[in-house]
C-alpha cells in the first residue's frame, strides 16, 4: 500500500486509472475537475471507479462516502481517509 501514502500519490494513481480505464484526457484532470461535468463520468463509471479503488486499497469502500463526491479533490481526500483509517 506504500504507493498510496500521500495525497499526491493517490492523485497520480487516480489520473492513471481515469486515463487507462475511462479514457479521460489527462489534460482535463485537475483537483478541481468535476467527475460528472468536466470528466464526463456517469453513475456507472463512478461505481466502476469505486470497485477499482477497493481493489487497489484492499479496503471496502462505503458507497455512501462516494455519493457526495463531486471533484477529484473529494476522491483524493476520500481515498486518503480510507487508506489511513
Amino acid at each position: 500500500m506504500s504507493k498510496l501514502e500521500s495525497k499526491e500519490q493517490i492523485y497520480q494513481q487516480l489520473i492513471e486509472i481515469l486515463v487507462d480505464d475511462f479514457e479521460v484526457d489527462s489534460d482535463d484532470i485537475t483537483l478541481e475537475a468535476n467527475l460528472y461535468t468536466d470528466l464526463d463520468l456517469d453513475s456507472i463509471d463512478t461505481v466502476d471507479l469505486v470497485i477499482k479503488l477497493q481493489e487497489i486499497t484492499g479496503k471496502s469502500v462505503n458507497p455512501e462516502t462516494f455519493k457526495a463526491v463531486r471533484t477529484m479533490q473529494h476522491v483524493v481526500d476520500a481515498v486518503y481517509d480510507l487508506v489511513h483509517s
